[in-house]
């Protein structure tokens, strides 16, 4: 008798890989792999938290009405056009699974967030990956590859996992140049970390278009990587769309009132953003100075080239390794390593074992 079957195409897929955790032999190594913020959440993120203990036995808002209503306040946007979801994640995962399917076309970049292929392959759908130019999203290129298949544009923006990102003005260029019945996606998950001035996440062009929704997470700079929140900003008629699929009770009850706490905490959040920011630069200047080259970033995160031979990306991966450091090596960007910033001693330890690594 024969088994039950998925779908071909499914068969055929690669699963998400998250970040290194663990280091056989090591205790507690230092993680640097997976982009959490060191700075941590907010002492008032914690108490709310905290506080849900006799609540875990309700469901929770299955509307997140009052997370939706911080958010609006805090980002001066209207309520009924967002969406919560569990993690950006959930809501990237359910905008291709809404919009696209078999013989249908979903474009984005070759260095960009796994998720957009892994779930485009998942819906039956076709990857278009474009490549990427000065390490951000190359607008032209994206622009050449739409065609009527077109379903949705994926730009993550500041990248994942090179940490460039597309100034405002060809983000605006970008959308001006797509067809009105594409779903133009702005996944800004990393937006909080950006301190470039021609930046900007999304909301305006949400509110002048009926084809762009925009997305955010708590897991980076707000540090509720644990708790799995992510939000969207969008038209009504997609966020209706998404509502009607989505998983009920998907943000968990002590999530609620600790992103509540979180978004509300702005002066934490500037705090956190300075931290990283400074930080991240120090060990981009200092990484420079050891001859590596690293992509100028606007994350929380740095992107590192190391050379061939003996000094390889491999080489000093294995190396922090022994030395109970993980960072992110990418199998797409082997002569790369994707290091998050971490505290001050952290961030200073991983620049002396590469020091050492180097010889220098």
């Amino acid at each position: 008798m024969a088994a039950p079957k998925a779908h071909d195409w499914v068969l055929e897929m690669a699963p998400y890989v998250p970040g290194q955790s663990k280091v056989e032999g090591i205790d507690n190594p230092v993680k640097l792999s997976s982009n959490e913020s060191a700075f941590g959440p907010s002492p008032h993120a914690l108490t709310a938290f905290q506080a849900t203990t006799e609540q875990l036995l309700r469901y929770p808002d299955a509307n997140s009405v009052d997370l939706r209503a911080a958010i609006a306040r805090v980002h001066s946007i209207d309520a009924e056009k967002i969406i919560c979801g569990t993690g950006s994640d959930e809501i990237l995962t359910l905008l291709i699974h809404t919009f696209a399917g078999p013989g249908d076309e979903v474009i984005f970049s070759d260095y960009g967030f796994s998720v957009y292929p892994i779930q485009t392959r998942a819906a039956g759908a076709t990857g278009v990956s474009v490549p990427n130019k000065n390490w951000a999203a190359d607008v032209d290129g994206i622009l050449a590859a739409v065609t009527p298949k077109t379903k949705l544009v994926f730009i993550d923006n500041p990248n994942n996992p090179t940490g460039a990102y597309v100034p405002w003005g060809e983000i605006e260029r970008l959308h001006a140049g797509l067809p009105e019945n594409v779903l133009l996606v702005l996944d800004a998950a990393y937006g909080e970390c950006a301190t470039a001035d021609d930046y900007s996440a999304g909301e305006t062009l949400v509110e002048k278009h009926e084809n762009v929704i925009m997305t955010r997470t708590f897991s980076k700079m707000y540090a509720l990587a644990g708790l799995r929140i992510g939000w969207a900003y969008g038209p009504d008629a997609v966020i209706d769309v998404l509502n009607r699929i989505r998983m009920p009770f998907n943000v968990c009850v002590p999530g609620h009132p600790a992103a509540i706490a979180a978004v509300e905490d702005q002066a934490h959040l500037a705090a956190s953003v300075a931290f990283n920011a400074k930080w991240r630069d120090w060990l981009t200047a200092e990484l420079k100075a050891l001859g590596l080259g690293v992509v100028e970033s606007q994350t929380n995160f740095v992107l590192v080239e190391f050379p061939s031979g003996n000094l390889c990306a491999e080489a000093c991966n294995a190396f922090l390794l022994e030395n109970g450091y993980i960072v992110r090596a990418l199998s797409f960007l082997p002569d790369h390593l994707r290091i998050s910033i971490g505290t001050e001693e952290q961030t200073k330890g991983v620049l002396a074992l590469i020091k050492e690594f180097l010889g220098k």
